[in-house]
């Protein structure tokens, strides 16, 4: 009796597992932690500074939020390319 039941919440825990690894983040979360990342940055950073400061988030997200804070004014770009150097403008990135 007690090994069916051991038996059972192993397999309730492995759906449990499989389950909460599905679950998608909060619409947005992964644009905030973009430009978190961009925030924190001191200098200046590449895209590659930022696929390391945020797992998970596809290069392509990366460059859009890139363009987007370009736009607003919040950075920008010191060269062209894949390698290209981007830099915060004045002295901080403002939340939005």
């Amino acid at each position: 009796m007690i090994n069916f039941l051991l038996y059972i919440l192993k397999l309730a825990y492995g759906e449990f597992e499989q389950r909460v690894g599905r679950m998608a983040s909060p619409k947005g979360a992964k644009t905030e932690m973009i430009e978190a990342a961009v925030s924190s940055m001191t200098d200046s950073f590449t895209v590659a500074d930022l696929e390391r400061a945020c797992p998970g988030v596809s290069r392509d997200l990366i460059r859009k939020v890139l363009r987007q804070l370009k736009q607003a004014g919040k950075i920008e770009s010191l060269g062209r390319g894949p390698g290209a150097p981007w830099r915060k403008r004045g002295s901080t990135l403002e939340k939005r």
